[in-house]
């Protein structure tokens, strides 16, 4: 987010706590689980508080206009968090912005604040929303198809005992 300067950030309403605590506990939290400390050090330097929190709980969505822009859809989803947020963006082919609830670049990461048992279901959902011709932005690592996503879904069910 430090890159769009003077942009709107969205961050989930349940979210907040997090914001509000700080970048220590997010930086403390990476550290614990592996990420090198000088590199955390560095991303909590830019580290951006959203400007809104939105709340779109359960099967929830908020829709948004853009200044100049397509009306898109911000999605709560629970999964990676508890206050996961995807952007769904119309068009030929849509874009869904799947924040952590999607990873490219390596297994799919559950911390303390995870919710397992409902992340296959997340992504059932953006798959509905976005259909297969969509592009998935995941949180981490390169674009991914439909095929990816339901790929991803079907190993968090395995992993978490979930269908």
């Amino acid at each position: 987010a430090a890159v769009f300067a003077g942009a709107t950030v969205f961050a989930g309403g349940g979210a907040s706590g997090v914001f509000e605590r700080g970048g220590e506990e997010l930086l403390a939290d990476a550290v614990r689980n592996g990420l090198d400390p000088r590199a955390a050090e560095n991303a909590a330097d830019v580290f951006v508080h959203p400007r809104e929190c939105v709340y779109v709980w359960g099967q929830g969505q908020l829709r948004l206009e853009l200044d100049g822009g397509p009306e898109v859809l911000l999605v709560h989803g629970r999964g990676h968090t508890d206050h996961d947020l995807a952007v769904v963006v119309p068009g030929d082919p849509p874009v869904v912005f799947c924040g952590d609830l999607v990873e490219e670049s390596g297994e799919p990461q559950a911390g303390p604040d995870a919710v397992p048992g409902l992340w296959p279901a997340a992504l059932d959902r953006l798959l509905e929303l976005g259909g297969e011709d969509a592009v998935y932005v995941p949180g981490h690592g390169a674009v991914v198809d439909a095929g990816f996503v339901r790929a991803q879904r079907d190993a968090l069910a395995t992993r978490f005992g979930v269908s």
